[in-house]
């Protein structure tokens, strides 16, 4: 197995000739007819009933009580750290491996990620490594954790669902609970993702999902906060429509808003890929078996959801040798049509997060010297 032998397989899904992208939108239902629908009506904006309509079918999917639509991923993961709590000075129990808008949403609430290292076996957070910090490295004061060696607050745990795979949810429920921390779930790559039955942005308190234009699922770009606790939803739908007081003709603001309600149009076209959902996630496990039946021996390894999770598989991930393997195959790949990409840098090593306290992270940097994403784009 080579990057030559590689790049022909992913080519011979999905077919030998032209650009194959990373991941790229598929608009096969009701898109097109949702949309004019609102340019008809000329509800365009953040009123209509796409956004009741979206939210009610994200809610049936996931099972949560509440939804509340966001205008991005980042602005939902921001509220919902907003409302679970998370004040000014804390420290966010986070992994350093992620996308950086996990680390910047918690930066908006002028908090600090603390960085926890990514357990290799399953890309959720090194538990071990959690649960002995929490036990010997924190205590218990009258307003929640503190951590012992920057004597700051722990705002909340968040976790992120790496990839669309989720893992170990329960144990890090109760580890939580143990402890007295906020659990809220950054499940932006997870939608229709689900672990021992229960979709993923459902086992915290609060939950967030992505509709970028990448994602399984888009509304061009948008995001959602899922939630049971009806008075967290409550206040993020209320400071996301600029904290204003509802009157028919007044326009009084309560507290500090944020412009961050999806409009009509998005959720138009997120309501149309809901639809769709399933029949994406059927094609893109079929894909997923396909790679894990081409790549089960040799130097790169396939990496399979792990247990009890029932992943997307938003991006199919392989984990070569080591950097220089990695490096050798984004190369090849990209150079001859096919979108390959690494996994991201870690967050501490980027200069607005170098300074940020965080454990080991060696099952980070494992990853990040071996980490490729594949095309997975659903073949509908």
């Amino acid at each position: 197995m080579n990057a030559t032998d590689a790049t022909a397989f992913i080519r011979s899904i999905y077919g030998a000739e032209g650009f194959i992208p990373l991941h790229a939108p598929v608009f096969v239902g009701n898109e097109k007819a949702y949309l004019a629908e609102c340019i008809d009506t000329t509800f365009v904006s953040y009123v209509g009933k796409f956004v009741e309509r979206f939210e009610q079918a994200v809610k049936d999917h996931t099972g949560a009580k509440h939804a509340v639509a966001c205008s991005s991923g980042t602005a939902a993961l921001h509220m919902a750290l907003v409302a679970g709590g998370v004040r000014p000075g804390d420290l966010v129990l986070m992994p350093a491996l992620t996308f950086v808008a996990t680390a910047n949403a918690v930066r908006y609430c002028q908090a600090d990620p603390f960085f926890i290292d990514t357990d290799r076996r399953d890309l959720g957070f090194d538990l071990d490594q959690l649960a002995d910090h929490l036990a010997n490295g924190t205590e218990r004061r009258a307003d929640g954790v503190y951590d012992k060696g920057t004597g700051r607050r722990i705002g909340a745990c968040l976790p992120v669902h790496l990839f669309g795979h989720v893992a170990r949810l329960d144990e890090l429920v109760e580890l939580c609970a143990k402890h007295g921390i906020t659990l809220i779930e950054d499940s932006a790559e997870a939608m229709g993702s689900f672990f021992k039955g229960r979709h993923a942005g459902t086992f915290g308190r609060i939950g967030v999902l992505s509709f970028n234009g990448n994602k399984t699922i888009t509304t061009g770009g948008g995001g959602m906060v899922i939630t049971d606790d009806e008075a967290v939803a409550k206040r993020i739908r209320h400071v996301t429509t600029t904290a204003k007081v509802p009157h028919r003709w007044e326009f009084f603001h309560d507290e500090l808003g944020y412009n961050y309600r999806l409009t009509n149009v998005n959720a138009a076209i997120g309501l149309a890929q809901m639809e769709q959902l399933e029949r994406y996630i059927t094609s893109k496990r079929t894909i997923a078996g396909k790679y894990a039946a081409f790549f089960n021996e040799g130097p790169y390894r396939h990496f399979a959801e792990p247990k009890d999770c029932r992943s997307n598989y938003w991006l199919n991930v392989l984990l070569l040798p080591d950097r220089s393997e990695r490096d050798a195959f984004l190369a090849h790949s990209n150079d001859n049509g096919v979108m390959t990409r690494p996994a991201w840098t870690l967050m501490n090593k980027l200069p607005m997060y170098k300074d940020c306290p965080a454990l080991s992270l060696e099952g980070a940097q494992w990853l990040e010297d071996r980490l490729v994403n594949i095309p997975s784009t659903p073949l509908v």
